[in-house]
């Protein structure tokens, strides 16, 4: 029952990020192509390799290890948007961003984990994603959204009039599966939770701090560097808790994915109030702002 409403739980949030896309949302990324290098390049490659270390460092289970990978390895979930409209950020970026992530996710989260169950669970007591399990993940992230896209495109007044109840809905069913993935493992939890919050609340910092400072470092303006902060900090913890549960059958591994998911929004949240007041601030001195937006 599980195995079978997760994936379709993902497939509808997946089809109402579909509904929001068009191909100008692709073709958009040619008039970003300093910021999205940039923010392509932290998610796929800095991302994983900081989890890794800090996997290393908090010296977590086997499963849990992977389970951490699987999280690393995840595109931007679609709240990223929200968070960049509420924090003034570009979130024209963000769709673009959060469409090829989908994309690209399909071929990069297989090879991240794959690594990972091969370096901590050498002993092959868990599945791999072999290209069958490749192929669930490609129907679980890019059929839908080609989907969704496709209805956008077919019948857009449609699109816009199911565009706040499929959002709605995509909130109720990531609560729903990640309180589903914490009540099923309880008891794992309680031993782990310290070991769990602290890695989650550091990785998840430490994301958000990366997609800010380092497009900040190459010129790339304000309102495009808090695009580019919350499409690399907040993962899609959904599609983790999905692939672990569904894909590599195991609810335990979606542990890591279940207490992100939780923290991510305070900590998000907190972020973006720390680095609007850092700017209002520089405002409020005279600091030129010939970077930001109008």
């Amino acid at each position: 029952m599980v195995t079978t409403a997760l994936p379709l739980a993902l497939g509808l949030i997946m089809l109402g990020l579909g509904l929001s896309l068009t191909i100008d949302d692709f073709a958009r990324v040619a008039r970003h192509p300093k910021a999205v290098a940039i923010a392509l390049t932290c998610q796929v490659i800095v991302l994983p390799l900081i989890c890794f270390g800090l996997v290393e460092l908090f010296n977590l289970p086997p499963v849990l290890a992977v389970g951490m990978m699987l999280l690393a390895a995840s595109p931007g979930g679609t709240t990223a948007n929200l968070y960049s409209h509420l924090f003034r950020g570009d979130v024209a970026l963000n769709i673009s961003l959060t469409a090829i992530n989908s994309v690209l996710s399909v071929f990069t989260l297989p090879i991240v984990v794959n690594l990972a169950i091969n370096y901590f669970a050498a002993e092959g007591d868990r599945v791999g994603l072999q290209f069958q399990k490749t192929l669930e993940v490609f129907a679980i992230v890019l059929v839908p959204v080609f989907i969704g896209m496709l209805i956008r495109r077919w019948r857009p007044a449609f699109a816009d009039r199911m565009d706040k109840p499929v959002r709605i809905g995509s909130a109720v069913i990531l609560a729903l599966v990640i309180v589903g993935a914490v009540i099923s493992n309880l008891d794992i939890l309680r031993e782990n939770f310290a070991s769990l919050a602290g890695i989650t609340t550091v990785f998840c910092v430490l994301s958000l701090t990366i997609g800010y400072v380092v497009p900040r470092m190459f010129k790339v303006t304000e309102p495009e560097s808090i695009a580019t902060s919350f499409e690399v900090g907040i993962h899609n913890a959904t599609l983790a808790i999905v692939v672990a549960q569904s894909v590599l059958l195991s609810t335990e591994m979606s542990l890591p994915a279940a207490i992100y998911g939780v923290l991510m929004f305070f900590i998000a949240a907190a972020f973006g109030f720390l680095i609007t007041r850092r700017a209002a601030g520089r405002d409020t001195a005279g600091v030129p702002q010939s970077s930001r937006a109008a």
